[in-house]
């Protein structure tokens, strides 16, 4: 039953499906191809894993550093400061927001955090390890003014773990930076 499900996951993703309520191809932009992007730190989830190591957090680290330095690269100048998106996720508001919770997981927070830095995107990632050798990238591009998720990423990453983590934070942040730069519009990529 895995293998069927994770067979039709990579169809559906090499079709370029997109999530319910995405955006249809001929429908309007949400925003300018200039607007800001709010990203956070990846977070990790590790509780579910059949062994929990010290190191496992260098792999959220490894998926921020990618994820962060692909979108500046991208987007240069429309990458909201990271220290600024951390601020205000520390907030009072945030943290109410949140419910005890990290920010960085909690939609309705990093929507928050988006309108106090003056973003209208935000992106979401978060890396969980299942064992050693396989680990999950989840990643939404949210637009803060509507809520609505324009891209709502799940892969699977097998094999060595930072060559994985790696590859899978640059292919989210490559879909991030065309998607904000079409205003918001996905496309079936590579298809226009």
């Amino acid at each position: 039953m895995i293998r069927w499900l994770t067979a039709v996951s990579i169809v559906l993703a090499s079709l370029g499906a997109r999530p319910a309520g995405a955006q249809d191809l001929d429908s309007k932009p949400y925003e300018s191809p200039d607007a800001r992007v709010a990203a956070f730190d990846v977070a990790l989830y590790n509780a579910q894993a059949n062994v929990q190591e010290a190191t496992d957090f260098e792999k959220a680290e490894l998926a921020t550093q990618v994820l962060l330095g692909t979108l500046g690269k991208l987007l240069p100048g429309q990458l909201a400061d990271s220290a600024a998106v951390r601020a205000a996720a520390g907030s009072d508001s945030a943290v109410a927001i949140a419910g005890g919770q990290s920010c960085n997981v909690i939609v309705a927070c990093a929507r928050a955090v988006a309108r106090a830095v003056d973003a209208p995107w935000v992106v979401l990632a978060k890396v969980s390890k299942t064992s050693n050798l396989i680990w999950l990238l989840t990643a939404q591009l949210v637009h803060a003014p509507t809520g609505t998720i324009v891209l709502d990423d799940s892969t699977e990453l097998k094999g060595e773990p930072e060559a994985m983590v790696r590859a899978g934070a640059r292919i989210f942040a490559e879909r991030v930076g065309r998607t904000v730069r079409a205003g918001g519009v996905t496309t079936n990529f590579p298809n226009p």
